[in-house]
């Protein structure tokens, strides 16, 4: 009796594991007969999407130069023009990519969900940009400088004339044409020194003349330079005087003001014409040398 029960018990459990094995069996069936037409289905999206992705490039581009034409239109200055069309940019790929999700399955409201899941975890992420966007607002509020001023960053002492400001970097041009990029928020937090705010700039010189050198003709022939350069401002008055007695020489300094777009010609060359003019007057100007005494 007890052996037929058993007998009975292993019968049962292989038709059960048959049964099991045909239900998996057929299930692989329905899925590989799906396939095919599962990636036809994820063959047109991708198509789709790549279509999308590019109208929606060429649409975003066209929005982008009409709103600048109206920008331009309304007498923004080229700052706001660049932030907003920088800001802009961003916002409208982000809706792009919103409606490439879509098309594979991906709902707005999934996307809503998994956004504010982890809004706390990407604010802390991206505080740092946030921090230069709101920079970039301060900047285009305060305008402590604009497109082509030279500008001097006086933390790591980045300097060159500014030719964009987007929505998260302000873009310098050093003398050498080399691009510096700069958060706004370092520049909004720390301070800066604008080198083309004003119209006209000081220049300040130091010339060493001998001790045996007359200084009143020293100074007659500077301010005569001065006088005679076309650069130099006539406008504002030239100071010459003595600034240090130095260990072999007497160093005059000279100050004379110039328009800020002549800053380094005319500086350049009143340098040169000063070493001339002391060579045919005679006044010498003295280099560090050494006497050698043999014994």
């Amino acid at each position: 009796m007890r052996a037929l029960i058993k007998g009975d018990g292993i019968f049962l459990t292989a038709v059960m594991q048959q049964e099991e094995v045909g239900q998996k069996l057929d299930f692989l069936e329905r899925r590989l007969n799906e396939l095919p037409d599962q990636l036809l289905s994820l063959g047109v999206r991708v198509v789709l999407a790549l279509v999308l992705f590019a109208i929606g490039t060429r649409i975003i581009a066209l929005i982008r130069r009409l709103i600048k034409r109206a920008l331009s239109r309304s007498n923004a200055t080229t700052e706001a023009v660049q932030f907003l069309d920088s800001a802009m940019k961003s916002l409208l790929y982000v809706i792009l990519i919103f409606m490439i999700l879509q098309l594979f399955g991906v709902q707005a409201a999934s996307i809503a969900t998994v956004i504010g899941s982890v809004g706390v975890t990407v604010g802390l992420a991206i505080q740092g940009s946030l921090a230069n966007c709101i920079g970039g607002i301060m900047i285009l509020t305060l305008k402590p400088f604009k497109v082509g001023d030279y500008i001097i960053e006086d933390t790591y002492k980045n300097e060159g004339v500014v030719r964009e400001i987007t929505i998260f970097y302000t873009k310098l041009f050093t003398h050498d044409n080399k691009m510096i990029l700069i958060p706004n928020g370092t520049l909004a937090n720390s301070s800066l020194t604008n080198v083309t705010q004003e119209t006209e700039r000081r220049i300040d010189l130091t010339v060493g003349i001998s001790y045996e050198a007359d200084i009143r003709q020293a100074r007659a022939v500077v301010e005569r330079l001065a006088a005679e350069h076309p650069l130099v401002s006539k406008e504002r008055d030239v100071s010459v005087f003595i600034d240090n007695l130095g260990d072999s020489s007497v160093v005059l300094a000279i100050r004379f003001w110039a328009k800020r777009e002549n800053f380094w010609q005319a500086r350049c060359e009143m340098l040169e014409n000063i070493k001339y003019a002391f060579d045919e007057e005679g006044i010498q100007i003295p280099y560090n040398q050494i006497d050698v005494h043999m014994v």
